[in-house]
């Protein structure tokens, strides 16, 4: 059971808060909110992938189409320790996927298959993952570009069966998902309305996200897991607002459980972490 990115809140600070939590109840790696693959410093993409050992694998993931910049970026993820990456081919929205990366990758087969020999290439077979959709407008487009996957040694495949066009909304292709992994010769990993299950269940290959930040939020121990959370998201920006951003992100996922529904009224009004820890 693998902990899916979900950008603003499975972060670096958001994974060492709650580390315990995450692996007590089965989770054995961890892929990153996608990171850029591109050339200089990027201070999103060092505070991600900073910090010290966690008890479960953590995979970064970088989003891109240069291969020159993505070679640069993964020898540096080596260097620093991390033995696996994944290339995000899933990002569905208009303004990623309109300039050729996430999604938009499955438009240019050319330039995925050299994103991929450079994966491939700098972590070594068996070490390099993609995470991606169906397609951008229909559900067959990934099974169309299985010849391309299927040349290279990836450690997985993880596919979110709705089509970019989608978004989240509407229902799931299991049907085409299932083609899709009777045709991969690498292992496939079901990501998308997966319910979450401690200890993982009987599902077999499953990336979990939404379901597994839902539950959180029923814990008996929330409230001081949240107080931790505050503390480190206080040290890591030095100021509230994002702060109050990053929280109000987060507890937005249970609005709509008994505990949770009057107090997301207040949450999202709060002005300063003050008002936050005293509603929560």
């Amino acid at each position: 059971m693998i902990l899916a990115p979900l950008r603003g809140v499975t972060t670096r600070c958001f994974r060492e808060t709650f580390a315990e939590v995450i692996r007590g109840v089965g989770f054995t790696e961890a892929v990153t909110p996608f990171v850029s693959a591109l050339p200089g410093r990027d201070p999103l993409r060092e505070r991600e992938l900073s910090g010290g050992p966690l008890p479960f694998r953590v995979t970064p993931q970088f989003i891109g189409k240069d291969p020159a910049a993505l070679r640069g970026c993964l020898e540096k993820v080596k260097e620093a320790g991390f033995d696996t990456a994944d290339l995000n081919c899933g990002c569905p929205f208009p303004m990623v996927r309109s300039k050729g990366r996430g999604s938009g990758l499955l438009r240019t087969p050319r330039v995925l298959r050299i994103m991929l020999e450079t994966g491939c290439g700098v972590m070594g077979a068996g070490r390099f993952s993609v995470k991606t959709r169906l397609g951008v407008d229909r559900a067959d487009e990934l099974l169309d570009l299985m010849p391309v996957l299927n040349d290279f040694p990836l450690r997985f495949l993880a596919v979110h069966p709705r089509t970019a066009r989608q978004m989240y909304g509407g229902e799931c292709d299991i049907a085409m998902f299932e083609r899709v992994a009777a045709a991969a010769k690498m292992p496939v990993v079901r990501n998308g309305d997966v319910p979450f299950e401690p200890g993982g269940g009987s599902c077999g290959n499953v990336m979990v996200g939404r379901s597994f930040i839902r539950y959180l939020g029923s814990r008996a121990d929330i409230g001081a897991l949240l107080e931790r959370y505050i503390s480190a998201s206080l040290a890591e920006f030095g100021g509230e607002r994002p702060v109050l951003g990053r929280l109000k992100e987060l507890i937005s996922y249970w609005r709509d459980s008994p505990g949770w529904r009057r107090r997301w009224d207040a949450v999202k009004i709060c002005r300063s972490v003050v008002e936050l820890r005293s509603v929560i």
